[in-house]
């Protein structure tokens, strides 16, 4: 069931009133599982959202990055699994590569809940119980629509849609929403392989729309291509409509500036806080793990951006 964004803020005020002020006894382990490296900025606020939630609600927690690496990333599971962990976070990067290692924990009695990233066919593709994150594909859809509305994109044109790691789901899902309202409306959508390291992604990038000059918008895909798509419409001197996903400095400062239209915000606080907290609550009170989307009003703006420039790095 998904929640409505009213619903998960009493959740939240709710489940924060049933723990008293002072941290519980850590009885319940968990991992949690980062498919990037700790050096990818955005999950600073999954972390300190887990971290909150693991001190509320009694939790051992143990944060792991899996470097982009899906070996890396089963070793990962199979080791909390083997640990006898009673929950595990996971970031569901890939649609195949994690089926079985997530199957055989939650075989073993472990709460398996993924954030961030899900499975292309949700429940019926994975074991997890649970995922907390954005609807990536109808987020997706959606800054299309709008953009193609706001900027004119007819039928003929070409937008520009570079994705970080492209078989990545979460690429795979926001890339399909975008190609969904584009096709919808005859208009061509080109990609390439951006990469994660922000300075070649914003050459790729830039050297694309040199290239090809017919392209009437960009639109980021994570976190790294919308921050550096500002930078890359620059370089390549020209003026086209920009939006994406995701909230860093820069991103702020973008729309802020006008040189991004706006982005898609999936609050990533919380996709730390309630894997945590849904983990303590199943495994002490047997209270069933529950979806929770963290996109809903995710639409940021120049009239809505400032209100949340404090918060990142943080909260946001």
């Amino acid at each position: 069931m998904k929640l409505t964004r009213l619903k998960t803020a009493a959740l939240a005020a709710g489940i924060a009133t049933m723990m008293t002020s002072t941290a519980l006894a850590a009885d319940v382990k968990a991992t949690m599982i980062i498919y990037l490296d700790p050096s990818v900025q955005f999950f600073n606020p999954v972390v300190k959202g887990a971290k909150d939630a693991a001190a509320q609600f009694g939790v051992d927690l143990d944060v792991q990055y899996a470097n982009n690496d899906p070996v890396r990333q089963n070793d990962l599971i199979e080791s909390a699994t083997a640990a006898g962990v009673d929950g595990i976070a996971v970031a569901i990067s890939s649609s195949d590569a994690f089926d079985d290692s997530i199957c055989a924990a939650v075989k073993a009695g472990i709460v398996v809940i993924g954030f961030n990233n899900d499975d292309l066919e949700g429940a019926k593709g994975n074991c997890r119980q649970a995922y907390v994150g954005m609807d990536e594909f109808a987020s997706g859809y959606d800054l299309g629509n709008r953009m193609i509305k706001e900027f004119g994109l007819k039928s003929g044109d070409v937008v520009f849609n570079p994705r970080e790691i492209p078989e990545a789901s979460f690429a795979v899902a926001r890339g399909g929403g975008i190609e969904k309202a584009m096709k919808e409306a005859g208009i061509k959508v080109e990609t390439v392989r951006a990469g994660l390291d922000p300075a070649e992604a914003q050459n790729i990038m830039a050297q694309f729309l040199i290239a090809n000059p017919s392209v009437k918008a960009l639109f980021g895909t994570g976190s790294v291509t919308s921050t550096v798509g500002a930078g890359a419409i620059k370089d390549a001197n020209v003026k086209i409509p920009f939006g994406g996903f995701d909230l860093a400095v820069e991103i702020v400062n973008a729309v802020e500036s006008g040189a991004m239209y706006a982005t898609m915000d999936q609050q990533p606080y919380l996709q730390g806080y309630y894997p945590i907290a849904q983990i303590a609550l199943s495994k002490k009170y047997g209270l069933t793990p529950t979806d929770v989307d963290t996109g809903q009003g995710a639409f940021l703006d120049k009239s809505r951006i400032s209100s949340v420039k404090p918060l990142i790095g943080s909260f946001r």
